[in-house]
């Protein structure tokens, strides 16, 4: 291969800390450590105090960052596509952000491949999606639920199932002197320590996690647990955490917030000095906190919705807790006009914690590990950037670009 595979990356912003911006950016150092790609980034979904193109001092002209408003505009791909000749455009988040692009898919097929890293989070199937689904050349899936929709609405495109991963080289099994003295740091060395590490936003659930954890406190005594919460309490997408609180009375240590962003390393102690994690988000696409969790050795305790089923269990073995939702209320928007959003009882998750809290250390370190194993045998980093490396130069050879761009035809023939 005489030159680079250039890349546009259509996403959040690729050095955010959001789950669709982490994602991406593994794909792309990933990409860059082969020495075989070029990426040009479109860095959306945040504010910027500038739109200057952006580098890293790693990797230079190599990956160029472009900041965007949304996920930029038809205008701001023409240009990049035309003005750099680029062979492939990647871009992630859930279809509702890319209306826009796939309206002028016959401009971008014409010269060059769509592949689409597809986040959905719940049935039923969503066949409003399938003329979306249409309009690219791949649709890699984030989750088994998400492959088992793309296979069912659009069966003629060509999808493959590619979950998330995390680095285990970072995301690692804290030792057990590290993890006591991090969390007697804290003072919390005599408590059972709960993780809920998400977005402070509505299908999260804050605020009924906090309303449920006093009603566990009430049972097991409030001096011998603690929920540390690490999001921003005053989300405008979210409730306000902090008058949650003091409604409860849960101003004495039970609940913790740590509100500032912090290194990945600095995470992983943080999960390594928990007894669990918990998300019970009414829908999900794939769950990233709970995937670091189970790779740093700690268990969780999930809703089996969206990609959280993948992770919680391999289908035989169980890494913590999964909770079937005892309601599936249909729910919809204007964009969206129906998905299930999934809802687990009080008393479920309650009995789940108590489950937990009562298991011996040893017990939960065991499931933890086993956890660690899972997610390095089906998740592991090594096999996510070489599934990406695969589908991109499968892509580039195949599909062709420019002057050799093969497999699309801008029409179809339909008999009436």
């Amino acid at each position: 291969m005489s030159e680079k595979i250039k890349i546009l990356t259509i996403s959040d912003h690729p050095l955010s800390p959001s789950g669709v911006g982490t994602q991406t950016r593994y794909i792309i150092e990933g990409m860059l450590k082969t020495g075989k790609y070029q990426v040009f980034s479109f860095g959306g979904a945040v504010n910027h105090p500038s739109h200057e193109p952006q580098k890293t001092e790693q990797w230079g002209d190599d990956w160029i960052i472009w900041p965007v408003d949304g996920y930029g505009t038809p205008d701001q791909v023409r240009a990049m596509i035309h003005q750099n000749k680029i062979d492939i455009l990647y871009f992630m988040t859930d279809p509702r952000f890319y209306g826009w692009l796939w309206q002028i898919e016959n401009e971008v097929r014409a010269h060059v491949p769509m592949v689409y890293y597809h986040v959905w989070d719940n049935y039923p199937y969503p066949s409003f999606n399938r003329a979306a689904y249409r309009s690219n050349d791949h649709v890699a899936c984030i989750s088994r639920l998400t492959h088992d929709i793309l296979q069912t609405v659009a069966p003629e495109t060509d999808s493959s199932y590619i979950p998330h991963a995390v680095d285990g080289d970072i995301f690692k099994v804290t030792s057990p002197d590290e993890a006591y003295a991090y969390k007697k740091s804290k003072g919390l060395e005599d408590k059972f320590v709960c993780f809920w590490n998400s977005r402070n936003a509505r299908r999260k659930q804050s605020g009924t996690l906090i309303w449920w954890f006093k009603e566990f406190l009430d049972k097991v005594g409030h001096d011998k647990a603690a929920l540390v919460m690490h999001t921003d309490t005053k989300d405008q997408h979210g409730q306000d955490l902090e008058a949650i609180i003091h409604e409860l009375g849960l101003v004495n240590g039970e609940v913790l917030f740590s509100r500032d962003k912090i290194q990945a390393t600095d995470l992983a102690t943080v999960y390594g000095m928990a007894d669990l994690t918990i998300c019970i988000s009414d829908a999900e696409g794939f769950g990233l906190s709970t995937l670091e969790s189970l790779s740093c050795g700690t268990p969780i305790l999930v809703n089996m919705t969206g990609g959280l089923q993948d992770q919680v269990t391999d289908g035989e073995n169980w890494f913590g807790i999964g909770l079937q939702p005892t309601s599936k209320a249909i729910i919809g928007s204007q964009q969206v006009p129906y998905i299930y959003e999934d809802r687990i009882s009080k008393e479920d998750f309650i009995e789940a914690l108590t489950k937990l809290y009562e298991m011996s250390p040893e017990e939960r370190t065991e499931l933890g590990l086993a956890g660690r194993k899972w997610t390095q045998d089906r998740f592991n980093f090594d096999d996510f950037i070489s599934r990406w490396d695969e589908l991109f130069t499968k892509t580039y050879e195949e599909k062709g670009s420019w002057q050799n761009r093969e497999g699309y035809v801008p029409y179809e023939v339909r008999e009436f």
